[in-house]
């Protein structure tokens, strides 16, 4: 079939051909926009959870863009580990500040947002942003404490109350929210539990590995009150199906059942995995009916796209010693690991392995479930790993 009609777009937060599976979640984010244009109180945010490769990200866009068309203030940032990371978070959430007051120009909203612009100013210099304007005039005593807590709290309230006047919200939405530092995430789960109270139209909607509901609930002890969570998994098979089919249909091409049945094996419900082998099924095929010779071709095909991509660039970013221990995990396959066993298949103690471990989790490559766990943050690096030849 022709290469340029292909409908299939594996990619990072690329929404797919069609989107399925996720009803409940996009059901649920529109209910809050409702809810915040009727000025109804007492409503969470919402936190997404998952495995890479799952459509969080996805997710994360669609309702940013929900909420631009009902002309919410939309912040959208994704955060980094580190204190380099840091520092490019709170840079990137400065200038969002600046652009999603922009955004706004010429609609009926701005005329109520006008008198926060100040704040939105005035709050670069608390996230260490030197020299940074939102080219309007500065308002004195608003979020220019310097204090990163005082001025959050101010700069929300000022927008908070000029978007419930424009019934409308205030969205922060937050990729990888997991590597938020510990003094953002503190503020913003306290701002976001006092506009709860307040009455503040003002909701994060973050996305991030499986580790983040703990990681909340670790630095304010009420954070499980704090949003609607939701896990977002492998698809099932009717959607799996779904997310193939139909945008092989919609083109006048068509897939037989032992075809179908043979990717959705390998794909095994995982989003990213099903956009990938549905790109190498249309490619390969020379008519228009994928048989099942071209869905066994195309998972040949799509899983080295994988390995060379999705799993290696992850792979390469570990040191020897760090793949010693990915190795080492890769033995209980998708399961998590005992970090006591994975040392003890090293042959040193859980101590002296430590800071590999931290670093891994930094890197991305693994989170941990739970204390003494560890898990492989993508689906089917254990395989990827057995596959490689040792160093």
């Amino acid at each position: 079939m022709d290469p340029a009609l292909n409908p299939f777009a594996p990619g990072s937060g690329v929404r797919p051909p069609e989107l399925v599976g996720r009803q409940s979640e996009i059901d649920a984010f529109d209910l809050l926009v409702v809810r915040a244009k009727s000025n109804t109180m007492g409503d969470r945010g919402m936190v997404l959870s998952g495995l890479r490769g799952v459509g969080k990200t996805v997710l994360l866009n669609v309702f940013a863009e929900q909420a631009r068309r009902n002309h919410w203030m939309v912040i959208q940032l994704e955060a980094q580990p580190g204190v380099e990371g840091m520092t490019k978070t709170r840079a990137k959430l400065a200038r969002e500040l600046e652009m999603g007051a922009r955004r706004l120009r010429g609609t009926p909203v701005w005329s109520y947002l006008k008198d926060a612009l100040g704040s939105i100013s005035n709050i670069s210099g608390s996230l260490g942003v030197a020299g940074f304007s939102a080219s309007v005039a500065t308002k004195h005593g608003r979020a220019d404490s310097g204090k990163l807590d005082i001025d959050v709290e101010e700069l929300v309230e000022d927008v908070s109350v000029a978007m419930r006047k424009a019934r409308a919200g205030f969205g922060l939405f937050i990729d990888e929210m997991q590597d938020l530092d510990e003094e953002l995430l503190t503020v913003l789960l306290s701002v976001q539990h006092l506009a709860g109270q307040r009455g503040w139209p003002f909701y994060i909607i973050g996305a991030g590995l499986p580790n983040l509901p703990g990681k909340i609930a670790e630095a304010r002890t009420y954070g499980e009150r704090l949003f609607l969570y939701r896990t977002i998994g492998q698809l099932d098979k009717k959607s799996s199906a779904d997310a193939l089919t139909v945008p092989i249909g919609r083109l006048g091409a068509s897939i037989t059942e032992r075809a179908l049945s043979t990717l959705l094996t390998g794909a095994d419900g995982y989003p990213f995995f099903l956009q990938t082998y549905g790109r190498a099924a249309w490619d390969i095929t020379s008519g228009k009916v994928i048989n099942e010779d071209d869905a066994k071709l195309a998972i040949e095909y799509g899983t080295i796209d994988l390995d060379h991509g999705f799993f290696q660039a992850r792979w390469q970013r570990a040191t020897p010693a760090e793949r010693k221990y990915l190795r080492a995990m890769a033995q209980d396959g998708e399961d998590s690991s005992q970090t006591g066993e994975v040392a003890a298949r090293l042959g040193k103690s859980t101590n002296k392995l430590a800071v590999i471990r931290s670093r891994l989790i930094s890197k991305g490559v693994v989170y941990a479930p739970e204390y003494g766990l560890i898990q492989f943050t993508v689906p089917g690096m254990a395989r990827f790993i057995d596959r490689q030849i040792e160093d």
